[in-house]
């Protein structure tokens, strides 16, 4: 598979004026950009682990605020046109949870003002903020933890990979997806048949039905389905060895979890969450936390985004600490 440049790919989707700017910005941070944050009438900022600048109007990256570019009511006006003509689907039914994702799995998150209905969130008017988050692969990213996940050369633990927002576990999950489907030659993992659930479009970055990430040669995806009705469905339909899925939270989740490990398959998914303390305090996945998960896996950002910090097994002991001290220690 070919490597895409996440950046060219987030370009498409960026106002006129914003992309021109990017395109003239020489510095080699933009290369490890993970944001790009459009805010009404405030500067332009451009984040990446630990910095976060912004970009002046000739395209360069800087600390001085009163250099910066000031978006404007064109540029988020023209960024929500573009992103709209994407899909006018995707837009009406994606934005009332708050992000569009776009073609390469990246996420485009949105705010403004909400407009309620019988208690609910219909859709986002006035939208007045837009984050452009950059997705990336990371080939080998799943190195270091295969070995604990992998039970025998025909069978892997139930997994579940935990880390606060931004510090890579849809990156993680999406290469051990493609390990495990590819086979890992190394400790004699011929390869898993894998259902992947891919709710949000995110770690397969399906476009017209195939996906444009590299999600392994025995891995078949479920694209834009809720979790709760795509693992049955997966189940039912392409016999997989292990269902993969990100962001679980739901009591739904849940009893499809259950479902599908009362039918033999393996599971490895993802969750919001600190620690394994998060975990037990989910009154939604109550049902699943007692010893479901056999490996739980907790990234974090001490030595730079998806580090991984703690790997425990079902009983809580833990199986791996981070001892390294990094950027992000205190």
């Amino acid at each position: 598979m070919q490597h895409k440049k996440p950046m060219d790919e987030v370009m498409n989707f960026l106002p006129p004026k914003i992309q021109q700017m990017i395109k003239k910005c020489t510095s080699e941070q933009m290369a490890y950009a993970e944001e790009i944050r459009l805010r009404l009438n405030k500067p332009l900022i451009v984040s990446g682990g630990y910095w976060s600048l912004f970009m002046d109007g000739y395209g360069e990256l800087t600390n001085e605020v009163g250099r910066a570019y000031v978006v404007t009511i064109e540029d988020v006006k023209k960024a929500s046109e573009i992103i709209q003509g994407f899909s006018v689907y995707s837009f009406g039914e994606e934005l009332k949870n708050g992000y569009i994702t776009i073609p390469g799995g990246h996420r485009v998150g949105i705010s403004g003002r909400a407009v309620i209905e019988n208690g609910n969130v219909k859709t986002i008017k006035d939208i007045s903020f837009i984050n452009y988050r950059i997705a990336k692969e990371i080939p080998g990213a799943g190195n270091e933890v295969i070995p604990h996940i992998v039970a025998s050369p025909s069978s892997v633990y139930n997994t579940l990979i935990m880390s606060p927002p931004q510090c890579g576990k849809t990156t993680l999950l999406r290469d051990i997806i493609r390990q495990l489907s590819n086979g890992v030659h190394s400790i004699n993992v011929t390869g898993f048949k894998v259902g992947l659930i891919d709710e949000r479009s995110e770690i397969a970055a399906c476009f017209m039905g195939a996906p444009r990430n590299d999600v392994g040669i025995r891995t078949d995806v479920l694209d834009a389905c809720p979790k709760s009705q795509g693992i049955i469905m997966m189940i039912r339909s392409m016999s997989p060895d292990i269902i993969a899925t990100d962001e679980i939270g739901k009591k739904e989740d849940a009893d499809a979890l259950l479902e599908g490990a009362n039918a033999g398959v393996k599971i490895i998914a993802t969750m919001h969450g600190n620690d394994i303390e998060d975990l037990q305090k989910k009154i939604e996945l109550q049902k699943i936390h007692c010893n479901f998960f056999e490996r739980i896996i907790i990234l974090g950002r001490s030595q730079g985004v998806g580090t991984i910090e703690k790997i425990y097994d079902r009983e809580g002991r833990v199986l791996y600490l981070n001892t390294k001290q990094g950027v992000g220690s205190q």
